[in-house]
């Protein structure tokens, strides 16, 4: 191992005794009872780790081509990290995504259910929920101090969210569906079940107490503002990206994007309705009963269907599918979060298979499929579960910093968005309804490039834009942007809306990303000439592993 590996090897250890949470994500055993130190003292012990790694980092010699990229990614990643932090970062984060406060809660979809042991493991977690949403508080009242906290928005959206995680909202808790699933298994020990009855209930006071805290003191000293402004923006939209980009070029090109897509999406409707408009093509594929799945269980199957097929069509032909990334599981998300699907990888050790996870509004029980392959794709494969599992998969070619702790939101999203575009490059998008859904997740993602910059730096609407020209960007007129031409019902977008301005910066990190992959590819493709091998490019790129998209740009753009 070189040095460079070394110090990655023992920085993922060190980081996983300190974090957890995130252990359990990335699969390392070994903390499956704990949860983390959210307080001031947590953040800052977090941030001495990182510089005390960035020293070691420098002082190391590179031993090869693959030491420099893994250094490289390393010491950008931790310098954005703690750039983050020395501007307060830490006090700012709570929203209703993903901040300490969800993943004490969603930790528990991703731990063992099998073993007596995986139950004891989770009794004890979840006692220590409390410990968990205690600490988060102090961070969120020093914060307070110093004059450094979250939006109005956000805090309101997150109280909602601690009802239906603590049962208070009239359901039973998440905590009860746990003790719910033990008394569904063989393993019949009482006095396990008792253990896991009264750690769910201490879970459930804590997000009670929680929320409480929320509404009766936190949220009287927040702002009743959303844009975050141009130096907050700047910050958050490097370390989303890995890449510094000029917003107002960006806004520009935003709008080039939805015009794009909202002309092919007409050409593509008129195929679906002859003579009809994108509105007559989306009633007809939101109601025709044979273009839709009745059940969220039969949904779910469908799409386990459809991921299956896709790996086994796709290995061999267009990519190299390593075997134990040949398995993805599709899931139904538990209620509560935000309404967006999401993907959680594999385990280290592959005993945990990478997960699509699909949220469910309430109420909601027929699935329209036209809006729903191109995000097969994007979740799945050749999207995040190809990337993220393939990387996980390479052993010893990359660091185990690369391995589990790299990627940026741009790289991993932008590679999402052009697996969906490739998809249709390859054909599997043919079918006009299959091929409207990808065009409006290109229009929906052209769009949130757009109002993510519009709103939190304040810019105007274009002046010849048939759309409230002149105006200046609020989340109102946002939402009246989006909504008409999304293939989610309203619940999905107002909960967008509050994600853009609780995450400034990772809503542009899709399209963004993707125009990286897409420039990647076209100068490598120029500079090969007619030697270029796009199943080869492909290989490579996941091959080098997850960084910044500057970073990729650079290493990516050869023939």
């Amino acid at each position: 191992m070189t040095r460079i590996f070394d110090i990655a090897d023992r920085y993922i250890d060190r980081l996983a005794a300190m974090q957890p949470v995130i252990a359990t994500y990335f699969g390392v055993p070994g903390h499956e009872t704990e949860m983390p130190d959210n307080s001031p003292a947590g953040d800052a012990a977090q941030a001495e780790l990182d510089r005390s790694t960035l020293t070691e980092l420098s002082n190391a010699e590179l031993e090869g081509e693959r030491d420099r990229i893994a250094r490289d990614v390393m010491v950008e990643e931790l310098e954005i990290g703690l750039e983050a932090y020395d501007a307060g970062e830490q006090y700012r984060g709570m929203n209703i995504l993903h901040s300490p406060f969800q993943s004490a809660r969603q930790i528990f979809d991703l731990m063992a259910r099998d073993s007596k042991e995986d139950w004891d493991n989770i009794a004890a977690r979840m006692s220590r929920v409390p410990d968990a949403l205690g600490s988060y508080r102090e961070t969120l009242e020093e914060g307070v101090g110093k004059g450094q906290t979250t939006t109005r928005r956000q805090v309101l959206g997150v109280i909602e969210q601690a009802k239906v995680y603590s049962g208070a909202g009239g359901n039973p808790s998440f905590f009860d569906g746990l003790v719910t699933a033990y008394d569904a298994t063989d393993l019949g020990d009482g006095a396990l079940r008792e253990r896991l009855a009264n750690a769910a209930v201490d879970a459930s006071t804590a997000f009670v107490n929680f929320g409480t805290f929320l509404a009766d003191e936190h949220i009287a000293v927040t702002p009743d503002r959303d844009g975050v402004g141009r130096d907050r923006y700047e910050l958050k939209g490097r370390s989303y990206l890995g890449a510094q980009i000029d917003f107002e070029e960006t806004y520009a090109w935003g709008w080039e994007q939805v015009r794009w897509a909202e002309s092919e999406m007409a050409i593509t409707a008129d195929k679906i309705v002859p003579g009809g408009n994108f509105a007559d093509a989306k009633k007809l594929l939101d109601e025709d009963p044979a273009r839709s799945i009745e059940g969220a269980e039969a949904f779910k199957a469908w799409m386990q269907e459809l991921q299956d097929r896709t790996i086994d069509e796709l290995d061999g032909t267009h990519f190299d599918i390593a075997d134990p990334v040949k398995t993805v599981e599709v899931m139904i998300a538990p209620p509560g979060g935000a309404l967006a699907m999401y993907y959680t990888g594999p385990s280290e050790d592959f005993s945990r298979s990478g997960r699509t996870w699909y949220p469910v509004p309430e109420g909601k029980d027929r699935f329209p499929l036209w809006g729903e392959v191109s995000i097969v794709y994007h979740e799945g494969v050749p999207g995040h579960h190809f990337q993220i599992a393939t990387t996980i998969s390479l052993g010893d070619q990359l660091s185990r910093f690369q391995k589990l702790a790299a990627g940026t939101s741009g790289y991993v999203e932008g590679w999402g968005l052009y697996a969906e575009r490739l998809m249709g490059e390859l054909g599997y998008l043919d079918n006009p309804d299959y091929y409207l859904g990808m065009l409006g997740s290109q229009l929906f993602r052209s769009q949130r490039v757009v109002v993510d910059i519009g709103m939190h730096l304040g810019l105007r609407i274009p002046g010849d834009s048939n759309f409230h020209p002149g105006e200046v960007w609020t989340p109102d007129l946002a939402l009246a942007f989006m909504q008409p031409t999304s293939p989610f019902g309203p619940q999905f977008m107002v909960s967008e809306i509050d994600r853009y301005l609780g995450m400034p910066g990772q809503a542009i990190s899709y399209k963004v990303g993707e125009r990286y992959w897409l420039d990647a590819r076209e100068r490598a493709k120029s500079r090969a000439g007619g030697g270029f091998d796009l199943k080869a490019w492909h290989n490579r790129a996941l091959d080098v592993g997850p960084m910044g998209l500057s970073q990729m740009q650079r290493e990516m753009s050869g023939g």
